[in-house]
C-alpha cells in the first residue's frame, strides 16, 4: 500500500496544476466536450458559459459563509483548547494522522466548513506536539475526513430537497431529512467511512525514512492584540461581553422558536449557517474578537470567491448545452431501478470534476435523475443521496474544496492529494456498496 501511495504522490507532485489553473483547464475541457458531443455551436456554448459565470452568486455567498462561520467557530478559544488537548494524545506520525482524520470526519459531518478548518488547525497543533511528524501527510489525513461531508448536516442536496420550492418538487415533493441524512442506511455508511478512514491512514502512513518534517515557519501564529487598559467609549462597546450576550440571546431565541415550530431535524443551508454564525459569536466573547476572527477567516474563502464563477461557467455549459444531462442519460440507459442509485453515484463523481458544488450538482443532475428515479421505480431519497455521495467522493482529487484547509496549513494541493487518492478509492468502495443495498 505504501508503494501505491508513493506512486500517487509522485504523480500528483508532477502533474497536478494549481487549483485555479485546474479550473481553467476544466473550463476548456467542458467547452470542447460540448462542441464535440452536442449540436451547439461555439457561440452558443460560450453564451451558456458566460451566463453561468454569475448564475450562482447567491449560492457562492452561502458557500463562503459556510467557510467563514466554520472557521470563526473553530478558531474560538474553547475549540482551540479542545484541539490542544486532543493533540496531546498521539505519540507518533501514524497516530497523528489517524486522530486528524477521525476528528475531521466527525466535524465535517456536522458542518463541512467547520470540518475543513478544524482539520487544518488540528494538524498545526499536532505538528507542534508530535515529534518527527510528516505535516503534509497529517494535513492530507484531515482532508480525507472531509470525504463524508455531503452525507451530514450541511449537505446541500438533502437540505435542498427538504426545502419547499426545490427544482424537482413537482416530481418528488419535499423529502424530509429523516429520509436522507438521518436515515439508518446513511448513518451506517457515514459511520463506516468515518471510522475506517483512520485505519486506512495508519496503513499508508510514511515510514520513518520517508517522513518530511515540518518547517517551523509554517506554524507561526500571529500575535493577538492586547486589550487596551484605558478604553474609549467605542472601544468599551467593542470589548463588551454584554453586547455579545444580548446578540447571542436574540439568535438563541430565534433558533429555539424555529426548531420548536419546524422540528429539530428540519435543517436548511441558511439555518446551518445561522447556527454556526451564532455559536461563533457567543464563543468569541466580545464583538471585536469575532470581527478579528472573521477577518482572518475570510482569507480561506478567497479561492472560492475567485474560482466559483469559473465553475459556475462550467455549470452553465453543462445545463445550457445539455452536456450534463447527456452524461446522466448514458448511465440511465444501462440502469434498472436497483442499479440506478449506483450509476448515479458514478455519474455524480465524474461530474464533480467539472462542477465541484453540491448545489451545482443538484442543478445539473436533479431534474433528470428524479424523473428517471420515478420512471425506474428507484427511491428518490436514495438517488438524491447518490448524487451527494458522488459529489463528496471525487473531492479527494479535485483541489477546489481543499483551498480553505490548504490556506491555513500553508501547503499546496500537490502536497496532500497523493494520499487522498487512497482515501477516495477506499471510501468509494464503501459508498458504492451502500448504493447497492436496500434503503
Amino acid at each position: 500500500m505504501r508503494a501505491l501511495v508513493r506512486f500517487f504522490v509522485n504523480v500528483m507532485q508532477k502533474y497536478l496544476p494549481d487549483a485555479y489553473l485546474f479550473a481553467v483547464i476544466l473550463t476548456f475541457a467542458a467547452v470542447l466536450a460540448a462542441w464535440a458531443l452536442t449540436d451547439k455551436g461555439i457561440i452558443d456554448i460560450l453564451n451558456s458559459w458566460g451566463n453561468g459565470l454569475w448564475g450562482i452568486l447567491g449560492f457562492s455567498m452561502q458557500m463562503i459563509l459556510i467557510v467563514v462561520t466554520g472557521h470563526t467557530m473553530a478558531s474560538s478559544r474553547p475549540v482551540k483548547r479542545l484541539l490542544s488537548a486532543l493533540a496531546s494524545i498521539p505519540k507518533d506520525n501514524a497516530g497523528a494522522g489517524m486522530l486528524c482524520a477521525l476528528v475531521a470526519g466527525i466535524a465535517s459531518w456536522i458542518n463541512w466548513g467547520f470540518g475543513l478548518i478544524v482539520a487544518a488547525l488540528l494538524a498545526r497543533e499536532l505538528a507542534r506536539k508530535v515529534q518527527n511528524m510528516d505535516y503534509a501527510f497529517v494535513v492530507a489525513a484531515g482532508y480525507g475526513g472531509f470525504i463524508i461531508w455531503h452525507a451530514g448536516l450541511s449537505g446541500s442536496v438533502p437540505l435542498a430537497i427538504a426545502t419547499k420550492g426545490h427544482l424537482a418538487e413537482k416530481l418528488i415533493g419535499v423529502i424530509p431529512t429523516t429520509d436522507t441524512m438521518f436515515s439508518t442506511p446513511n448513518l451506517l455508511i457515514s459511520a463506516a467511512v468515518i471510522l475506517s478512514v483512520p485505519l486506512l491512514i495508519k496503513l499508508i502512513a510514511p515510514s520513518k525514512e520517508e517522513v518530511r518534517v515540518v518547517d517551523p515557519v509554517l506554524l507561526l501564529e500571529p500575535d493577538e492584540p492586547e486589550e487596551p487598559k484605558v478604553k474609549t467609549p467605542a472601544q468599551r462597546l467593542e470589548y463588551s461581553r454584554l453586547v455579545t450576550l444580548i446578540l447571542g440571546a436574540m439568535g438563541v431565541v430565534y433558533l429555539v422558536r424555529y426548531f420548536y415550530i419546524n422540528g429539530a431535524l428540519n435543517l436548511s443551508l441558511n439555518i446551518v449557517i445561522f447556527v454556526f454564525m451564532w455559536l461563533g459569536i457567543i464563543m468569541h466573547g466580545t464583538p471585536i474578537a469575532y470581527v478579528r476572527a472573521v477577518a482572518e477567516a475570510i482569507k480561506g474563502g478567497a479561492g472560492i470567491a475567485v474560482q466559483f464563477p469559473l465553475y459556475g461557467g462550467i455549470q452553465g455549459i453543462m445545463v445550457g448545452t445539455g452536456l450534463g444531462a447527456m452524461v446522466v442519460e448514458w448511465f440511465v440507459a444501462i440502469s434498472t431501478g436497483y442499479t440506478f442509485p449506483f450509476f448515479t453515484f458514478i455519474a455524480s463523481g465524474i461530474l464533480n470534476f467539472f462542477v465541484p458544488s453540491g448545489g451545482g450538482h443538484w442543478v445539473v443532475m436533479g431534474q433528470i435523475c428524479m424523473e428517471s428515479a420515478v420512471q425506474l421505480g428507484a427511491a428518490p431519497a436514495k438517488v438524491a443521496m447518490a448524487i451527494a455521495y458522488g459529489d463528496q467522493w471525487t473531492n479527494m482529487v479535485q483541489p477546489f474544496w481543499a483551498l480553505p484547509l490548504l490556506g491555513i496549513a500553508r501547503l499546496g494541493a500537490r502536497d496532500i492529494m497523493g494520499y487522498t487518492c487512497m482515501v477516495m478509492i477506499w471510501a468509494g468502495i464503501i459508498m458504492g456498496v451502500g448504493m447497492l443495498i436496500p434503503w
